[in-house]
């Protein structure tokens, strides 16, 4: 059984974007370096620094669905129907939509964390599971469902916006010593929480 990443690109007050949904300067370090490399749609690369290459490249293979909520959905319109990275997606909202272009796209539309992370576990097989940030986040950590955290820290403060781990006001929750990665303009904190 894979582990359940709760990942996003953070500012250092801990936002994942801004008050209307926008990344600015958390994504730069996706476009600032020699090194190119690719989540699942080949037509989508990034250009990193070596150092975040060799992080991603190392991680992101592993992958094998994304849980995302309706809003993230909205926004990208589903990336056209290919996954981010990996290999499903599963969405988590009230309503699945009826008029989406991409109706064979591997998409599946749930009501709840548990139900999504329990269907992800079960696509995913013995693959990772990509959570993102935001409220689902903050869900997921309350329900004990998260294993890991991918907190790839960006130089900006926002001092507003839409917080990693969302409106999480449950109990303190301990991480063991993080894996730390410099790259340009991001550092990747990778952390497993303790389980004892």
């Amino acid at each position: 059984m894979g582990n359940v990443i709760a990942s996003a690109v953070v500012s250092l007050d801990g936002f994942v974007a801004d008050t209307e949904d926008g990344v600015g300067a958390l994504f730069d370090w996706y476009y600032n370096g020699p090194v190119e490399v690719y989540g699942t749609d080949p037509g989508r690369p990034f250009h990193v620094s070596q150092a975040s290459a060799d992080y991603l490249n190392a991680t992101w293979p592993n992958i094998r669905v994304c849980v995302i909520g309706r809003r993230l959905f909205d926004i990208t319109n589903g990336w056209n129907g290919v996954p981010a990275v990996g290999d499903h997606v599963v969405v988590v909202t009230h309503e699945a939509p009826t008029d989406w272009p991409f109706p064979d796209a591997p998409y599946t539309f749930v009501n709840g964390i548990e139900d999504a992370i329990a269907k992800a576990k079960e696509l995913a097989g013995d693959g990772d599971i990509a959570l993102t940030g935001g409220n689902l986040t903050g869900q997921a950590l309350a329900a004990g469902l998260v294993d890991e955290v991918a907190y790839n820290l960006a130089p900006v403060v926002f001092g507003s916006g839409v917080k990693f781990f969302g409106d999480y006001v449950g109990e303190h929750v301990l991480l063991d010593n993080p894996k730390v990665v410099e790259g340009d303009r991001v550092t990747h904190l990778h952390y497993r929480v303790s389980k004892g």
